[in-house]
């Protein structure tokens, strides 16, 4: 029961932020960089409100005496400043595609960064898998003679963050609270910046249109919470298996609900990356069964 809730969870946090472009439609054309920067202020309060119902938060006082995890927090506050403007940008802009390729790819720049920064070996689906993605992104550089660029900057950052996030030893809200604060003073320079040179969007918007830049804080941290619940009631498993949930549904949005360009190119890269990830799924699904059997056998020589 308690590892199905926290399928259910997992599954609802992807849910929600596969759904996230919707909200984005609301805001068409939005400044990527001011809307970073109202998103990172708003959410400074509302961690601070969530850390306070968080049992196993990591107290204030182990929080300074990690000085090594406040550093990194420092370089994952960077990646994902870089990971949210690009998917800003792509949702804002009508290019919600490029954003659901950007989290098709990321299992790829992660299993590279395993590779070579934590010295993780490949198996066969796996070397299948970078293969085939490789093939789809690159199927697209030679059809349209360049890269996609977003969604390149997207997964890559995304799965650099991920990295980053092995070295942090605070749990996933605190963690989320320093970074935030690390970026509070370019949040806070790029406000004063675009508001002397008249180029904010917020000081000529109306009411609704500032409280929708409130509530991307909001919009941002939720899913978060459920997917922290999920962690701690399931198997990374089936986190891995359900993490396909958001660029599927941002995907169905963008051809489906937006109507935005799918032609026959895209048709093929998509159709070999989706290859390589069923490649990684059959590779997740293997190293839990191996897993399995160890542990049984372990258990049936105890006994």
């Amino acid at each position: 029961m308690w590892a199905q809730s926290g399928a259910v969870l997992a599954i609802f946090s992807y849910i929600l932020w596969g759904i996230t472009p919707l909200f984005y439609r609301l805001l068409p054309g939005a400044q990527p960089l001011e809307m970073l920067a109202q998103r990172l202020i708003w959410s400074i309060p509302l961690l601070l409100l969530v850390r306070l119902f968080i049992k196993n938060r990591t107290r204030w006082q182990a929080v300074f005496q990690d000085k090594r995890s406040i550093f990194m927090c420092l370089f994952s506050s960077l990646a994902m400043a870089v990971s949210w403007c690009t998917f800003t940008y792509a949702l804002t802009h009508q290019q919600v595609l490029e954003a659901s390729l950007g989290y098709f790819i990321n299992p790829l720049f992660s299993i590279l960064l395993g590779v070579v920064f934590l010295k993780e070996k490949l198996n066969s689906a796996e070397k299948s898998a970078v293969v085939l993605i490789c093939a789809g992104v690159g199927y697209q550089l030679w059809m349209y003679g360049e890269l996609p660029v977003l969604a390149i900057i997207m997964g890559g950052a995304f799965a650099v963050y991920g990295l980053i996030r092995k070295f942090i030893r605070f749990d996933i809200i605190t963690s989320l609270f320093i970074e935030t604060l690390w970026l509070i003073p370019l949040a806070i320079g790029v406000t004063i910046w675009l508001f002397s040179r008249n180029e904010s969007a917020l000081s000529s918007a109306d009411n609704l249109t500032r409280f929708y830049y409130i509530l991307t804080a909001p919009v941002t941290i939720l899913p978060l919470l459920f997917f922290t619940a999920a962690i701690k009631r399931t198997t990374l498993t089936v986190i891995g298996l359900a993490q396909y949930i958001e660029p599927t549904i941002q995907f169905l949005l963008a051809v489906f609900l937006f109507h935005e360009a799918f032609d026959e190119v895209k048709g093929v890269s998509f159709s070999l990356i989706w290859l390589g990830l069923l490649c990684c799924i059959v590779a997740l699904i293997r190293r839990r069964l191996n897993s399995l059997k160890i542990s049984k056998g372990k258990r049936s020589q105890s006994l």
